[in-house]
This record gives C-alpha cells, sequence and structure tokens, in this order.
C-alpha cells in the first residue's frame, strides 16, 4: 500500500520542537515529526523563527516533506518517524 496524506493538519509540538503531521499506510495511521531544525534550515530567519512560521514553513514545503516521509516510511516502516535535516539532502 502506498503512503497517503489525506488530512492536511498539521502542528506545532513544543516538546519535541517539530512539527507533527499524520500520513495513512491503509487503514494504518503513521505519525511524522519534522524536526524545526531541518524547517528552519530552509528559511532567512533561522534562529528567531516562532510557532507560526514554523507552520507557515511547513505548508511552503509540503509536498517535498511528503515526498521524503514516503522514502523515510519506505525505509523504515514504522508508525513514528521523525525527519531531520539529513533526511532532505
Amino acid at each position: 500500500m502506498t503512503l497517503a496524506f489525506l488530512n492536511p493538519s498539521r502542528a506545532f509540538d513544543g516538546a519535541r520542537n517539530a512539527v507533527s503531521f499524520i500520513g495513512h499506510d491503509g487503514m494504518f495511521e503513521i505519525r511524522f515529526f519534522v524536526e524545526a531544525a531541518a524547517l528552519a534550515s530552509r528559511q532567512e530567519r533561522k534562529a528567531t523563527m516562532s510557532e507560526a512560521e514554523f507552520l507557515s514553513a511547513f505548508d511552503a514545503m509540503r509536498p517535498s516533506i511528503q515526498d521524503v516521509a514516503r522514502e523515510v516510511y519506505s525505509r523504515r516502516r514504522s508508525n513514528l518517524n521523525t525527519l531531520s535535516v539529513a533526511d532532505f539532502r
């Protein structure tokens, strides 16, 4: 089954310093976190980004984030995945 992103919602998780989102592999829900550093690495104001700016950066990068999420999930097949800066290279 192919990983699909049916729900466009995302949220900033302050405890993890990451943006979370959900994918689906058939009936299974797959959780993803994109580290703030991965989002900030593509922005000009890396050190001083607010929660809203991280969410905006996620929205702007959504197609590439989902592509990376598919790649990472195809390798790990875990129901909880964290995407780091290294995954975007």
